[in-house]
């Protein structure tokens, strides 16, 4: 796993704004609702996102009235899922996931961005095939007494695949229809997550640095800043010594 695989979950995510975060998690429950009902008890999705929003004190409020619009309640836009492919500096390969009401303002502003930073917007599966779709449950270890070996048997016989051991994190990860499953049995033994989500998982990473790290990380706030993008996922990889320049 890279040490900065998807920037949601990397620096830069705590200087974003609430407001930018809410609006994403308001799409997403809108089309939750839209596809799995507007019961969170019986749709599975649309629960972990009620709890995403309340975890950054989204009102009550905007919760349901996105649900009511999801599930034809309230009048509301119709979110198109769209998934862009294509590289980004250094060779980078770039999923960006994005729900919009306008394919071509969305298309339009996707592919300048990977434009104005020394990247190209591909053709569709162009570099999809370099990542798995895997179910990411993320424990912050910095901040607690977890032993590596409890929560890995832990996370085997709630029916995990495989758990990533690094310094700050472990990643436990199970295949996209054992996620909320896994999630439940974990949650039921005390476990809190600071990121579960369902993710692409790139194979194999690329490493960057100067220049190529530093526009990837601008194009990746870009990303971060368009209401329509909801996610990014890549295979990059930069070293900590870089990371550290790049923050000085």
């Amino acid at each position: 796993m890279p040490k900065f695989k998807n920037f949601a979950a990397r620096k830069g995510v705590q200087d974003r704004a609430k407001n930018n975060q809410m609006v994403k998690i308001a799409r997403q429950i809108i089309v939750a609702a839209r596809n799995g009902g507007p019961d969170p008890n019986a749709n599975f999705k649309l629960k972990g996102l009620i709890a995403k929003g309340r975890a950054i004190n989204m009102p009550i409020d905007n919760i349901e009235r996105a649900i009511k619009k999801g599930s034809g309640q309230l009048e509301g836009e119709s979110y198109e899922e769209i998934r862009y492919e294509g590289y980004g500096p250094g060779g980078v390969a770039v999923l960006v996931h994005c729900l919009t009401d306008n394919r071509n303002r969305t298309g339009a502003e996707v592919r300048a961005a990977f434009n104005k930073r020394g990247g190209s917007l591909g053709e569709p599966n162009c570099v999809a095939w370099m990542f798995d779709e895997k179910g990411v449950l993320t424990l912050d270890r910095t901040e607690s007494d977890l032993e590596e070996d409890a929560v890995m048997m832990a996370a085997l016989e709630a029916g995990a695949e495989d758990m990533v051991v690094s310094e700050e994190e472990f990643e436990i990860l199970t295949a996209p229809s054992d996620f909320e499953s896994v999630k439940s049995a974990l949650e039921e033994q005390g476990f809190s997550f600071v990121n579960a989500d369902v993710q692409m998982v790139p194979k194999n990473t690329v490493n960057v640095a100067g220049d190529d790290a530093k526009n990837m990380l601008k194009l990746l706030e870009v990303f971060e800043d368009n209401d329509d993008v909801q996610n990014v996922s890549t295979n990059m990889e930069i070293d900590d010594a870089e990371m550290e320049l790049l923050q000085g």
